[in-house]
């Protein structure tokens, strides 16, 4: 995926807004430089006056409080955090100011969890492909107990989310439909794969001309509160 210094530079704005350099003072660095979350982990916090501490096995650090500092600020996937609420005990002063959560979904019952082990942290819930720069949409939590599915939230700052149907038609809140993501924050394509961009990176038909936005094959729906729901695949 071909990601411009532009779009970095938006994924940035839209940290320094979100979270803020205070959220942002000691980041707790646990992607492989492979995946598109290490752009984040890496570069945005120092950006921002921040620090990064680079964690090759976040489960065997879960309990160190060197590392999980109060107000720090932690990445992982939900089945990360699932693990390392099991196998560790909670240790004074190692609580993250912030845990941003992304790549799968994010279930009530972890929320729920995660809240009752980690009272003081702010969590998120972000939904983003790498085609659209990391982050797309952000969702977080007010510490009440849900129901329901966890949302994936409304659009970062500078991107736009539809669900459209199969004529890129808008459909209506509650309805499932394909998410595509418009904004800034959008890649150039695919290095080498013409074919494959095209497909993927199409005429934006509710931005200004020559806009573009990105066709994730992600199914979701608007609920009544103004954020998307994670509903599967489209070609599964």
């Amino acid at each position: 995926v071909v990601v411009s210094h532009t779009n970095v530079v938006d994924l940035a704005a839209w940290a320094r807004e979100d979270l803020g350099a205070d959220r942002l003072a000691h980041v707790l660095a646990t992607t492989s430089f492979t995946f598109d979350v290490s752009v984040f982990e890496l570069l945005i916090p120092l950006t921002l006056g921040g620090t990064v501490e680079l964690v090759p096995d976040l489960l065997s650090a879960a309990g160190d409080p060197r590392l999980l500092r109060s107000g720090g600020l932690l990445s992982a996937v939900p089945s990360v955090l699932s693990s390392m609420l099991t196998a560790h005990e909670p240790v004074d002063g190692s609580e993250p100011g912030t845990i941003i959560l992304a790549g799968e979904a994010l279930s009530a019952q972890l929320l729920a969890a995660a809240h009752a082990r980690l009272p003081e942290a702010r969590i998120a819930n972000i939904y983003g492909p790498t085609e659209a720069t990391v982050y797309s949409t952000a969702w977080y939590s007010d510490g009440k107990p849900r129901t329901s599915s966890v949302p994936i939230g409304s659009p970062v700052p500078n991107s736009q989310a539809f669900v459209l149907d199969a004529g890129l038609g808008l459909v209506p809140v509650g309805v499932v439909g394909e998410l595509y993501v418009a904004g800034r924050g959008v890649a150039r394509g695919y290095w080498g794969r013409a074919g494959l961009t095209a497909e993927r990176f199409v005429a934006c038909p509710f931005g200004a001309a020559g806009s573009r936005m990105y066709r994730t094959g992600d199914l979701v729906r608007w609920n009544a509160a103004g954020s998307l729901e994670f509903c599967g695949r489209a070609d599964d």
